[in-house]
């Protein structure tokens, strides 16, 4: 049974009406404007790679002030947190019974002196006697063993007598070098030095300051052959023009770099089996005294420059079961996912190892409206106003 033509006509009509409407749903949407979305290029830079680590600062020496003698402490003569001068007094202790030790030692040296004057006499006279046979031989050597003790005594009271002076002047406290004293550990009036040593207060060299941190054991053997191919070269006969020191840097709690550039002073002698790491320190200069001991430091070294190297934002990366991808816009303004390899980030910056050429516009805002294949609206910002290289910080 055949269907009615009028059937065929309706249908057909209706095809014509879907296909129309989406031929006009296509041209609407080729019409209208992409999705808006920020761009810098990528750039080639010579990029230095750093170690870094957390660390604290230290004086250059660190000193402890101990009363050396037993007595209550009659005096303190310095402001806490104050810089001294060496041989200034900083404390004393009550000298009185020192004193009166120092008396009693030196009249004991004095009969032990007389003592030993009367041997000499008695050995002296007995001498030509034993010549004339007028007194034996036997009494001359009493005489003399006599005066060999006498002279023995002698000694014992003159250190007996010297420990007593030097006691004595241990009841005035002296700062043993130039620096910076902290908080007193003890005040006039309270006994110290009894069984065992009293710490006093602690004096620290600040100039240089100190930074004392501790890097991993992988960075260290990066940083130790990188030293290696250094000193290798000099042996080559390299000028030491082309073989710089390692500078360090040390950026302080507030974020601000440390004017004055570092150097190494000791590698410790063992990795902590514990931690992996291995304890470093480095000398700044400090003419201001501005660095105090125990402030947080982050320090860091460029141990090696990667040259000509991609970098983009760290904010047009995206990650994706473990896929890194950019989006680059190409020159029809139409997105291109790409796959790349992330290496070392520094600050707000990363250095792409492939995937990306410099140049290539990357998105580095908007790429939650982005898909492969649309058509965007581009605004190119510079790279630079996103992320510094030169106040940038390293991560690993």
């Amino acid at each position: 049974m055949t269907q009615p033509k009028h059937r065929h006509y309706g249908r057909a009509l209706l095809l014509l009406s879907l296909c129309a409407c989406q031929k006009i749903e296509q041209n609407v949407a080729a019409l209208q404007p992409g999705p808006v979305v920020k761009v810098a290029e990528a750039v080639s830079r010579d990029v230095p790679i750093y170690v870094e680590a957390i660390g604290q600062t230290i004086g250059n020496t660190e000193i402890e002030i101990s009363a050396r003698v037993e007595g209550f402490l009659e005096t303190m003569n310095f402001e806490q947190g104050s810089f001294v001068k060496k041989g200034r007094v900083l404390y004393t202790i009550d000298s009185r019974p020192f004193k009166t030790a120092l008396a009693q030692a030196k009249a004991q040296l004095a009969q032990a002196q007389a003592e030993l004057s009367r041997a000499h006499q008695d050995v002296a006279r007995y001498e030509p006697l034993v010549a004339k046979n007028a007194v034996s031989v036997q009494d001359l050597e009493t005489a003399r063993s006599h005066e060999h003790a006498e002279i023995a005594a002698v000694a014992a009271a003159q250190a007996v007598a010297d420990r007593a002076e030097i006691e004595l002047g241990y009841t005035t406290v002296t700062a043993p070098d130039d620096g910076l004293i902290g908080t007193t550990e003890a005040y006039p009036g309270t006994l110290v030095g009894r069984g065992e040593t009293t710490i006093l207060a602690h004096l620290s060299k600040i100039d240089p300051i100190h930074a004392r941190f501790n890097i991993s054991e992988r960075d260290y053997l990066y940083y130790a052959r990188k030293r290696e191919k250094a000193n290798a070269a000099g042996n080559a006969g390299a000028k030491d023009s082309d073989r710089p020191d390692t500078e360090f840097q040390m950026l302080l709690a507030d974020g601000s770099t440390y004017p004055h550039k570092g150097s190494l002073v000791y590698v410790d002698r063992n990795v902590d089996a514990k931690t992996g790491t291995i304890r470093l320190e480095a000398s700044f200069p400090n003419p201001g005294g501005m660095i105090r001991p125990g402030q947080y430091a982050r320090v860091r070294a460029a141990v090696d420059v990667k040259r000509g190297a991609v970098v983009v934002s760290q904010g047009s990366l995206q990650e994706v079961q473990g896929v890194n991808n950019v989006a680059v816009i190409n020159a029809e303004d139409k997105v291109e996912l790409r796959m790349v390899k992330p290496g070392e980030r520094i600050g707000g910056l990363v250095i792409l190892d492939s995937g990306v050429k410099a140049g290539e516009r990357v998105v580095v805002e908007g790429l939650q409206k982005v898909r492969a294949g649309i058509k965007v609206q581009a605004e190119t910002v510079k790279l630079d106003e996103i992320a510094t290289l030169a106040t940038a910080t390293p991560e690993h």
